[in-house]
Formats: C-alpha cells, sequence, structure tokens
C-alpha cells in the first residue's frame, strides 16, 4: 500500500495531539520559570538588605550538579547545563545585570567563554587586549573578565598571567572550554588560498592540518579569529581559522571543520571579579610566590602540600621583570582556601616564601561536554 495511503494507527497519538500537549507542558514551563523569577527577585532583596552580592558561583554550581545528575533523558548533560545557564542567568538579571568583560570582539572563543560562564542575560563587554579587560574592572565598568589562561595544545597563555601579578583582582571562576576550529573563505575553494589567517594561538593548534592541506600558504597572525574572518571576507584569496559561528557571521563558506590537531583541544578561562567567593566543596586555589635563590627551596615548598594531602595540578614559572634572572612561582591546587589543609599549607608557605598572593579560590571548572 502506497503510503500516502496508510490509514493511521487508532493506538498512537496524532501529530495533533502531541502538539496539544507539548503546548500545555510549554505553559507549564513558563509557569514555573516565572514563578522561579519571582522567588528570585525575593532572594535578591534579601540579599540586597544583608550587602551579599548577587553572583554566588558556589550555589550555581550546586544547581547545575543537581540538575544534571536528575536528568532522566533523552537531553545530554550539555544541553541540561545550557538550558539551566540560561535560566539562572534570566533570573539573576532581575537582581542586578551583571557586566562582563571579555577578550573581544565578539563570537571569539572568549565569547563563547564568557556566554557559557554568565548565559545570555548579561551584558557583554568586549575588550581589545587582555590588559582592557583588567582595566574594565579596575575602573568600574565591569563587574567580572574573562580572560583564556591555558590552552590543552599551546600551553600557558603568559600575558594573563603577568597581568594577575600586581592586580587587586581575585579568580572567582574558571571555564573548560572545547574549541572546534573551522577553516572558510570567500569563495570555499581552497585552490584559491595563498594565505590563511587566524590568532596565534589558533594557527599553533590546527599546524598539522595546515601543513597537510594548505603546504607553503603564508600564515599571518592577527589579533583575534574574529578579526580572521572578517579579513578573509574581503579577500578571495585568503582562509580564515575561526569557529564555525565566526565564519557563518562574516558570510564566509567552510572548507572543514574540526581541523584542530588534537580532538580534545580544550582552552581554559579564568573568570575574574573584585570580591572572594566561598567554598563550593570542589575547588581549586591559585597563588604566586617566590622563594630564596637556593639549593632545595622550591622543593621545600612544594612539599609542603604532600604533607597536608593536596594534589598540585599545575606550576609555571615566570621571570620577575624587576629582578633579572629571578622568578616566581604560580601554583593551581586543588581546595579552597579556607579548608583547614589548606589554610596549614599556605601558612607554612608563608613562612618559607619571600611573599605569597593568593590569586584565588573558586570552583573547579569541569567539561561536560566531553
Amino acid at each position: 500500500m502506497p503510503r500516502s495511503a496508510r490509514k493511521p494507527d487508532p493506538e498512537k497519538p496524532s501529530l495533533g495531539s502531541l502538539r496539544e500537549r507539548i503546548d500545555e507542558l510549554d505553559r507549564k514551563i513558563l509557569d514555573l520559570v516565572s514563578m522561579r523569577a519571582g522567588i528570585v527577585e525575593q532572594v535578591g532583596e534579601l540579599k540586597h538588605t544583608a550587602g551579599e552580592v548577587a553572583y554566588v558561583p558556589a550555589r550555581e554550581r550546586a544547581i547545575y550538579e543537581r540538575m544534571i545528575a536528575e536528568n532522566p533523558g533523552p537531553l545530554t548533560a550539555e544541553q541540561v547545563k545550557r538550558i539551566f545557564t540560561e535560566i539562572i542567568s534570566a533570573c539573576r538579571a532581575l537582581e542586578h545585570m551583571p557586566r562582563v568583560a571579555f577578550l573581544g570582539p565578539e563570537l571569539t572563543y572568549s565569547h563563547d567563554a564568557a556566554r557559557l560562564r554568565f548565559g545570555s542575560s548579561v551584558e557583554f563587554m568586549p575588550e581589545s587586549t587582555h590588559a582592557g579587560v583588567f582595566q574594565a574592572l579596575d575602573n568600574g565598568r565591569a563587574d567580572f573578565g574573562v580572560v583564556p589562561v591555558e590552552n590543552s595544545t599551546e600551553g600557558t597563555i603568559t600575558l594573563t598571567l603577568d597581568l594577575l601579578i600586581d592586580s587587586a583582582l581575585v579568580i572567582i571562576g574558571e571555564v573548560l572550554l572545547p574549541v572546534r576550529h573551522a577553516i572558510g573563505s570567500r569563495d570555499g575553494d581552497s585552490a584559491l588560498i595563498k594565505k590563511v589567517v587566524s590568532h596565534q594561538q589558533s594557527l599553533g593548534q590546527c599546524r598539522s592540518y595546515l601543513a597537510a592541506n594548505f603546504p607553503g600558504r603564508e600564515l599571518e597572525a592577527l589579533a583575534s579569529n574574529r578579526f580572521a574572518a572578517q579579513r578573509a571576507a574581503e579577500d578571495p584569496q585568503c582562509a580564515a581559522i575561526a569557529s564555525l559561528a565566526a565564519l557563518q557571521a562574516s558570510g564566509l563558506k567552510v572548507i572543514a571543520e574540526n581541523i584542530q590537531d588534537i580532538a580534545t583541544n580544550t582552552t581554559r578561562f579564568l573568570v575574574i571579579g573584585k570580591r572572594p567567593v566561598e567554598r563550593s566543596g570542589s575547588d581549586k586555589t591559585t597563588v604566586l610566590f617566590a622563594v630564596r635563590d637556593k639549593v632545595g627551596a622550591l622543593h621545600e615548598a612544594i612539599s609542603l602540600f604532600a604533607r597536608n594531602q593536596i594534589n598540585i595540578s599545575k606550576i609555571e614559572s615566570r621571570p620577575l621583570r624587576s629582578r633579572p634572572w629571578e622568578y616566581i612561582f604560580f601554583l593551581d591546587f586543588a581546595g579552597h582556601r579556607d579548608d583547614p589543609r589548606v589554610k596549614r599549607a599556605l601558612k607554612a608557605l608563608e613562612r618559607k616564601a619571600l611573599f605569597l598572593k593568593v590569586l584565588g579560590s573558586y570552583p573547579e571548572g569541569r567539561s561536560i561536554s566531553a
């Protein structure tokens, strides 16, 4: 029997009845979200009276983890996280509309990280430099900032570390963003391409792909992937590496997607603010310190964490600009500065170090899309 002549199965719901159920559920969802927003407004009034901040990362982290744990499917953990990010973002804006500075322009990976952390109901403020993000907070134009600090392929972004040395701002969170690069051009014809443009980090993350598919082509590093896409839109012999969204926004045709050399390519972003945040139960702390220039001094400092059963996840050295051939060390480790074990370790380190600065304790970032 032709498909068009098949009789509907009386035991199966019709398309119309399914749509009616969806409409009914949508009304219930709207009612529940509105009720939630009303309660958030009451919470905001209580916070304002008590002088408390509107943005509490530990509380939001607990909500996300609970919703993901209770997710019955078929939505993925990432989809659930994104839905509740937007609900929380919209409700938070009823208390206070956050102003978030990021390394711009829009449609960069820094912009993606900022949206992943804060949702869409914020005032985004693109800055042209890392220093500009810090300055936006220092002069009161922004409440929070998002800056890249490390890539799993290319390593540490030292400029961010250097800015943290003298800044009074604190780290209040981190975002682990899976980075998926695409390459595109005006015509989408790789044979026409004589130059490939992108941010320096992105060019490095696609080194093998470029060598195999665009050998001998000129590579030019620009300030951002978004600028690269705009440049390629003006020159038919130029291709840009950027996110798929950035390529499409510039009207480019995609030559290839997922061209990063390492499939799990991830960039770590720091969220910076003006006030420390409370414990979440699964935290990370970042400190910087200097030790005396003598044999075993660094080993002695590091051993203090092992004695207190604290796991160190990263150590990075940077030269002291005021003292040639002397170094300071950045340390990431598990725990919050208010944890008893961490308190003991930091107190002991303070006695041994020339100086010690706690850059922040914050909820540990997790990549749920991996």
